[in-house]
Formats: structure tokens, C-alpha cells, sequence
């Protein structure tokens, strides 16, 4: 009996113990969360002082509310808060903004290409000068850390500038003529109106890459950014103008995503779509845009080998397995969605990327030292947990996380599994969370094999000592995007898309401008004669 009551007693004692270290938990993360309100309105207030907080589309050189008055809540996911309510959109003031860039189509296509760069210039500049408070707008509406928004800015920034520069080198060709009274050349003119539907993860470079070039090759667009993050995409309109870009040239319409996809699908003035999304929308967007024959190009989902052979630098494929997989919370198209061990070094890569994933600080964007943020919603954590279920349930072991952050709202545990094979659902379909599969294969064959084993086809990494090794497999892999030995290799001066259904086209570098163009060849006949 007296054991009993001893016992009782222990139980009692570790029960109020456990109830106050649950207690404190919980208060520590209201106050945490108070915090994060607490800053993000006054970041909120700041931007909104500094000119740059929009709430209205763009058409015409007009900011304007929706025709019905209608408005969406734009929410900050690291504390589920509103951040501002803006206009919500559809079919009708799409085809206004179609309208207004067909009319700006007419002049802006026909000044010269030096103009046209100044005008870029000067947008980059001022994209630059208001580096600071982009960052800190892309952190409040999509959650990624304030580092990782600061150099989403220079990214983005640098497409601009980039286009700036080409699009004085937009060249023709003169062809030597079969016949000596004739002569033939080549001319590249700008395609017409773009539609630019841009995703919320990279709020400010998805729409950079798509409209530097564009302009520069004397286009006009109208941009639907994500109903999650529209506000980056409105502040860098704000600055276009600043800049001087001439009313219509660059037009914002949001909201409604359906009606607003239908209608620049559907109009014939729309003489290419650019998307940067999912697979199964980018096919409706195809498909839509076959009856008006439009130019298309398409940046859709990604299913990224990792592939860590026996003879690789183990820092440097911990260092970089890092970035491919948890850089924006895993929320990349070309994220590490599967990562390949060979055998000889899967123990010691586990337990070294295991060291490495526990020491990353998990917290608000805006927290010093903080290296990843929330998701983006609630969806997002679902899909997550699915993932993992499914996985956990075919044998796979999770030795990190696997479970929503003590801090609530959408932050998610970085999340290490082992023992994955590449026919559960985490490897066949992309996670878009911090969640790192680990796969063991035998053979430089073997690897190949299961990394070409899918639809996608657009982001793949590489880490080996060996120089023939590294081409062989690059020249392998089915992807349009293979990093050797390094984790971040998105940049504005190379080619960016997929093979397969990852995409069609490619964006930033020389080869992205001809996606903007049209080529027109012109024979002169009867040189001979005056």
C-alpha cells in the first residue's frame, strides 16, 4: 500500500511537472506569437508609409479596386494574420488590362532597343534602392527568412538588369541568297501581348524572369501573381512606374485565378502565355491556349535527384544537399525531392546531414539566425504529413522531425527519412516541404535509373570526385538543370526549364529572349535592276 501511494505520489509530481513544462511551452509560444503580430504590423506600417504596400490591380497606368468591389485577405503564414485586403479580379478587368497592353504594344514595340534598356535600367535600380523593404515584403507574405528574401531581391533584380543589357544584342541575320538578284535576311520582332502567371514562392524573381525579357524584346504583359503573395509583385509594378515605364506596358490584374487564366487564354490579342506552376494547370493552360495558337512556355513541377556517390566530398554533399533541399522551407520547383546514397557512404551521409539538419533554427522570417520559415499554408503541412504517412507506412523510418513545429500555425519539423524506395508517394510526387527522402542504391546504373524514373524532368544534383563520372551521368540524366557538386544553380545568365513534363521553353540567359520573339525572314527579289 505504502509503495502504492509512493508511486502515486511520483506519478503526481512528474504529472504536475509535465503540466507546467506544457504550460510554459504554450506560454512561451503566445508570446512568441505576439511578437511576430507585433513586428509584422509594424513592418506592414513602415511599407505601407514608404509608398510600396499596394492593394490595387494595375491597368493602364491606373491602380484600380475590382469592378464589384470584392476583396481578398492576404495572409502572413507565420502567424495566420491578414496582412491587407486587395482587389479581387476576374475575366472583366483581365480583358481591360489585355486591352490597355495591345494599345501600349503599338509604341513600346517600336522604340528603339537602347530606350527600351534605359527604361529597364532605371527599374532595376530602383528594384536595388529598395532592396531592404522588398525583402522584408516577400518575408511578411511568403515566409521564407529575411536572408533568403534579401537575395530573392538581387535575384530577381539581376533578371531585369540582364534584360536590360540584351536587349541592345537582339540580332538578325543576313543569309547568302541562291540567286544574285535577290538578297535574304532575318528579322526578330518582339511576339505581342504576354500573360505572365507567376507562383508564390519566389513572389518578385517568378515575375522578373518572365517580364525583363519580354520588355526588353518589346512586349507588353499582364501579370496574375498568386492570390497568396500578391503584394511583391504590386510593389515592383509601383517601382516600374517610378521608373518610368510607360502606362500599359506593365499591367497587374488578381484575384480570381480561373477567370483570370480563361480569359488570357482566351483572347486572341494574348500572343503567348508564360506559367511557372503546377504540371496539371500548366496542361489546362496548354490546352487552353490551342485554340489562338499561342506562344507558350511553361516552368511546371520538378522531382529532384540528389544523387551522393561513394567518392564524394562528404562536407561538400552535406553543404550542398542542404541548400537543394530545405533552402525557402523546401518550397522550390528544383528542390532535392529524392536523395540518392550509394551504399559504401549512406550510414555516414545520414548521420552527417542528420548533425547538420538539427542545428537549423526553425522560427519567423524576420528572427535573426532563423534558416527556415513556415509553409506557406495549411494545405501545404497536409500534403506533408500525407507524404510522410504513406511512407512510414510502406517502411520508411523517420530518425528527424516528421510532425508540425511545437510553434504552430504551418511551421513544419525539418524532417530526415530514411529507408525510402522510389515507389512511395514521396518519391514520385514533389513534397514541397522540408522533408529529405533517403534512398540507397549499388551502382552509378542504378542511380541513373531511378532518378530518370519520372515524368519530370527539371532540377538534378550531382555530388562526386570523379570528372568522368560527373559527365557521364550529366549527360545521362534526363533534366534540363544538373548541379555538380554544388546545391544552388539558378542563376539570370543560364537557361532554366525542364525536359519532360517539367516544362516547355527556357527562361533567364540569351536562350530565354527568344521565347519573346518572332522570326520573320524577308527576301528582296530583282537587286539587279534600278
Amino acid at each position: 500500500m505504502m509503495a502504492a501511494l509512493k508511486i502515486s505520489g511520483s506519478m503526481s509530481t512528474a504529472l504536475r511537472s509535465s503540466n507546467y513544462l506544457l504550460s510554459a511551452k504554450f506560454l512561451m509560444q503566445i508570446h512568441f506569437t505576439r511578437k511576430m503580430s507585433t513586428d509584422a504590423h509594424s513592418i506592414a506600417s513602415q511599407l505601407n508609409n514608404s509608398g510600396l504596400l499596394r492593394t490595387q490591380g494595375l491597368i493602364g497606368g491606373q491602380w484600380r479596386d475590382a469592378y464589384d468591389g470584392k476583396t481578398i485577405k492576404v495572409y502572413n503564414p507565420a502567424t495566420g494574420e491578414p496582412i491587407a485586403d486587395v482587389a479581387c479580379m476576374g475575366g472583366r478587368e483581365t480583358n481591360d488590362a489585355i486591352s490597355s497592353a495591345f494599345d501600349a504594344f503599338r509604341s513600346w514595340s517600336k522604340i528603339t532597343a537602347a530606350e527600351r534598356s534605359k527604361f529597364l535600367r532605371k527599374w532595376y535600380d530602383l528594384l536595388m534602392a529598395h532592396k531592404e523593404e522588398l525583402a522584408q515584403l516577400i518575408t511578411l507574405e511568403q515566409g521564407k527568412p529575411l536572408t533568403e528574401s534579401m537575395g530573392e531581391v538581387n535575384y530577381g533584380a539581376g533578371f531585369i538588369e540582364f534584360a536590360s543589357e540584351e536587349a541592345k544584342r537582339i540580332y538578325g541575320d543576313i543569309i547568302p541568297a541562291p540567286l544574285s538578284d535577290r538578297r535574304l535576311f532575318v528579322l526578330k520582332q518582339p511576339v505581342g501581348v504576354v500573360g505572365a502567371i507567376t507562383p508564390w514562392n519566389f513572389p518578385l524573381a517568378m515575375i522578373t524572369r518572365k517580364v525583363g525579357p519580354a520588355l526588353a524584346c518589346g512586349c507588353t504583359v499582364v501579370i496574375k501573381p498568386s492570390e497568396l503573395t500578391p503584394l511583391t509583385a504590386l510593389a515592383a509594378a509601383e517601382l516600374s512606374i517610378q521608373a518610368g515605364i510607360p502606362a500599359g506596358v506593365v499591367n497587374v490584374v488578381m484575384g480570381n485565378a480561373p477567370d483570370i487564366g480563361d480569359a488570357l487564354v482566351a483572347s486572341p490579342q494574348v500572343r503567348k502565355i508564360t506559367f511557372t506552376g503546377s504540371t496539371a494547370v500548366g496542361k489546362k493552360l496548354m490546352a487552353g491556349s490551342a485554340e489562338t495558337v499561342k506562344k507558350v512556355s511553361l516552368e511546371l513541377g520538378g522531382n529532384a535527384p540528389c544523387i551522393v556517390f561513394d567518392d564524394a566530398d562528404l562536407d561538400v554533399a552535406v553543404k550542398g544537399t542542404l541548400a537543394a533541399k530545405f533552402r525557402n522551407s523546401g518550397q522550390t520547383c528544383v528542390c532535392a525531392n529524392r536523395i540518392l546514397v550509394q551504399e559504401g557512404i549512406y550510414d555516414k551521409f545520414a548521420n552527417a546531414l542528420l548533425d547538420a539538419v538539427q542545428s537549423m533554427k526553425v522560427g519567423d522570417g524576420f528572427s535573426e539566425g532563423v534558416a527556415q520559415g513556415p509553409l506557406i499554408n495549411e494545405a501545404a503541412v497536409k500534403k506533408v504529413d500525407s507524404l510522410i504517412h504513406d511512407a512510414t507506412s510502406k517502411g520508411a523510418k523517420v530518425i528527424l522531425g516528421g510532425k508540425r513545429h511545437s510553434l504552430g500555425s504551418t511551421f513544419y519539423e525539418p524532417t530526415i527519412i530514411s529507408d525510402v524506395d522510389n515507389e512511395m508517394r514521396i518519391s514520385r510526387e514533389e513534397a514541397f516541404g522540408p522533408v529529405a527522402p533517403l534512398l540507397r542504391f549499388k551502382t552509378e546504373e542504378d542511380a541513373i535509373r531511378i532518378a530518370n524514373d519520372t515524368n519530370a524532368g527539371l532540377g538534378s544534383y550531382v555530388f562526386t570526385n570523379s570528372i568522368q563520372r560527373s559527365w557521364r551521368v550529366a549527360e545521362a540524366l534526363e533534366y534540363g538543370l544538373v548541379g555538380v557538386n554544388e546545391g544552388v544553380i539558378s542563376t539570370e545568365v543560364a537557361p532554366f526549364g525542364g525536359f519532360k513534363q517539367s516544362g516547355l521553353g527556357r527562361e533567364g540567359s540569351k536562350y530565354g529572349m527568344d521565347e519573346y520573339l518572332e522570326i520573320k525572314y524577308v527576301c528582296l527579289g530583282n537587286m539587279n535592276k534600278d
